[in-house]
């Protein structure tokens, strides 16, 4: 709670926090963002990286999403040399709209700022196929 009313006030690191935890599983690796301001400071900190980032465009509603919510979970811990993010298309249009995405779940992977690759559709071997190609590179 103590987490909600810092993001309300403004307090990044707690807001931050906050959106990670919120990511469900505590084993998990992938940060929910809620937020586009947050969102941008988070992608704009690994433009500079060659880091591999794999984001998750969901929704509440997407039974498709929900299936592969606990493989992408798994991947994270998996593959902890590589950043995932899970974005809401619901709750931030505008950055779902910025990536062209047109159904879910779609899985959008950048390196250095610039898409590298995408899978759309619940295709989790197709999703680590591509996560262990990029990240190698």
């Amino acid at each position: 709670m103590g987490g909600i009313i810092s993001a309300l006030r403004g307090d990044d690191a707690a807001a931050a926090a906050s959106e990670r935890a919120s990511s469900a599983d505590c084993d998990s690796r992938v940060s929910s963002f809620h937020s586009a301001n947050r969102w941008q400071l988070h992608l704009n900190s690994l433009k500079e990286s060659n880091q591999l980032l794999v984001i998750d465009f969901t929704a509440a509603w997407c039974g498709p999403c929900k299936f592969m919510k606990p493989a992408l979970q798994h991947m994270s811990v998996q593959f902890t040399d590589v950043e995932f993010a899970m974005i809401d298309v619901d709750e931030l249009p505008d950055v779902s709209k910025e990536f062209g995405v047109q159904a879910m779940p779609t899985f959008v992977l950048m390196k250095s700022g610039k898409v590298v690759d995408t899978v759309v559709g619940a295709k989790k071997d197709e999703l680590e196929r591509k996560i262990q190609k990029h990240r190698a590179v």
